[in-house]
């Protein structure tokens, strides 16, 4: 054989060494002194308990922002009832106007006319109120309420007891559990 024959010949066993050794992984056996285990347990510990500190932060942080973000939500909707409640009032009071303009209505054939398009934009605007959830404060409540009714006199009275509504003056307006505007009423002493 010749000088290069003889090189390939040597050559392949150490590549097939190489590759050999590449299937088969090493296992390499570490000693760890006893006191550096101790030591990288506490470590271990001591981020396990910091772990467990930040998650219980993130999460009450988490809540915190839940409940913010709801009590911004519960503020809007306050706001936009608040805002809606104050528009509202105005129309009630065109609706008392024109509701006290048909009782006075002249009886006359050109008063007729007139009441009977007084009539037609009252039902409009009570049409309106309906559609808002306005409702009128019962006025079949004969005694006083402080939540329902504003008391405009106190008067001595023969015929109702005390404490019981004489006359209601104005109409008193609710929206669900809300009170727009309390009923003024004279009440009996």
């Amino acid at each position: 054989m010749t000088d290069k024959n003889k090189k390939v010949e040597t050559e392949e066993p150490s590549k097939v060494k190489e590759q050999s050794k590449a299937k088969k992984p090493k296992e390499e056996m570490v000693t760890i002194p006893l006191k550096s285990m101790e030591e990288q347990l506490k470590e271990i510990d001591e981020l396990k308990e910091k772990v467990n500190e930040y998650s219980d932060g993130w999460q009450r942080e988490r809540a915190d922002f839940d409940n913010y973000r709801k009590r911004i939500l519960r503020d809007r909707e306050q706001d936009k009832q608040n805002l809606t409640i104050e528009i509202l009032k105005k129309y009630i009071d065109i609706h008392d106007d024109l509701t006290l303009a048909l009782k006075n209505a002249p009886e006359s054939k050109d008063g007729k006319q007139w009441a009977e398009g007084i009539a037609l934009i009252s039902q409009k605007m009570q049409r309106i109120l309906d559609a808002e959830g306005i409702e009128v404060i019962n006025d079949e409540i004969n005694t006083f309420d402080p939540q329902f009714h504003e008391a405009i006199s106190n008067e001595e009275n023969d015929d109702f007891e005390s404490g019981e509504i004489i006359e209601i003056i104005k109409k008193g307006y609710k929206i669900g559990n809300r009170v727009i505007r309390p009923a003024l009423v004279r009440v009996a002493r």
